[in-house]
């Protein structure tokens, strides 16, 4: 049996060592922390798995690949098909024609339509894309789910120093990788957790704006993660004022009772990513290296998952494998 240590437990670590699991690897597991929380920039996403509203502006990769995420997940924690809703304010009309325009696998659906599948959203917008087939998970669940599945596998997080004799390292540290990965670069997402029993949404809504589109993903019992923005910074420490208060003013925009709601957390993060935003499997000194999801960790992190077992038991490299790294 192949003997393997992973060093990083955020969603990238655990899906490898899940991966590797059910490919009969044994598996030990490296972190600072023994669970993931607050520290981990995996805990702060929307956890939307939604490879089709993700083609307006990413690579096509993220697209194809992200395709598998869903039934990956569906084997590990709760994924809930409820789809995805996107809308925009007659003013924003050019948006949504070029939403519509770069994206597939919607239907474009009336404001009778959208009160149907939303009515929190009724007599608010005359039209809206649906995907039916996109999904969406609790990041907090799924990465409790993932440790559970492994601890009782007999896989333990240890905040040891993994050991220098393992046969075999893989390294997703995300940004802490920096020291051998030095083209990596941080991108700070900003969102907020609220709490209002007023709203009720089924699904993750994307709301489009030129300057910050907005989306809003139900966690159950009136709590939302409302995020996200996209920002060249590597400032991890505050939010901004001016996108505290565009997150909020999208929020009321799409249900004035939004207003009342209670903010429960306030989280900042800094995305790892690499120049074309599209993530990397290197293989440095016997070392392999996977890292770079950018803002499609839950989306992405299945098939990085694949493709390490892949190359690390067959030597096949996948899309992600990027041999020409010196």
């Amino acid at each position: 049996m192949v003997n393997v240590s992973i060093v990083g437990a955020g969603v990238v670590g655990l899906c490898v060592a899940s991966e590797l699991l059910t490919r009969n690897v044994k598996v030990n597991i490296y972190d600072k922390k023994t669970k993931a929380g607050p520290h981990a920039c995996s805990w702060w996403a929307g956890g939307m798995l939604a490879p089709f509203c993700e083609s307006e502006s990413a690579e096509e990769e993220v697209c194809r690949f992200g395709q598998e995420a869903a039934a990956w997940w569906a084997k590990r924690t709760n994924v809930i098909n409820k789809g995805s809703l996107v809308v925009a304010s007659s003013r924003d009309g050019a948006d949504f024609n070029r939403f519509k325009r770069l994206t597939s696998n919607h239907e474009l659906v009336s404001g009778k339509a959208v009160a149907s599948l939303e009515p929190d959203l009724s007599d608010r917008f005359a039209r809206a894309l649906f995907f039916e087939n996109e999904a969406h998970i609790d990041p907090r669940i799924a990465l409790r789910d993932l440790t559970n599945r492994l601890n009782q596998a007999g896989v333990k997080i240890s905040t040891a120093e993994p050991p220098k004799d393992s046969t075999k390292h893989i390294d997703c540290r995300g940004l802490a990788a920096r020291d051998i990965l030095h083209d990596l670069r941080g991108v700070k997402g900003e969102m907020l957790v609220i709490r209002t029993n007023d709203v009720s949404f089924q699904r993750p809504i994307r709301l489009l704006h030129p300057r910050l589109p907005l989306y809003i993903v139900p966690r159950g019992n009136g709590v939302f993660m409302l995020g996200a923005t996209t920002i060249e910074s590597e400032d991890s420490e505050n939010v901004s004022v001016r996108s505290m208060l565009e997150l909020l003013s999208a929020a009321y925009a799409l249900n004035p009772s939004f207003g009342e709601a209670e903010i429960l957390e306030i989280g900042v993060d800094l995305r790892p990513a690499f120049k074309d935003n599209l993530p990397k499997i290197r293989r440095i000194d016997d070392v392999i290296y996977a890292n770079g999801l950018y803002r499609h960790g839950y989306l992405l992190a299945p098939a990085v998952a694949k493709q390490v077992a892949d190359l690390l038991l067959d030597d096949t490299a996948g899309d992600f494998v990027d041999e020409n790294y010196h």
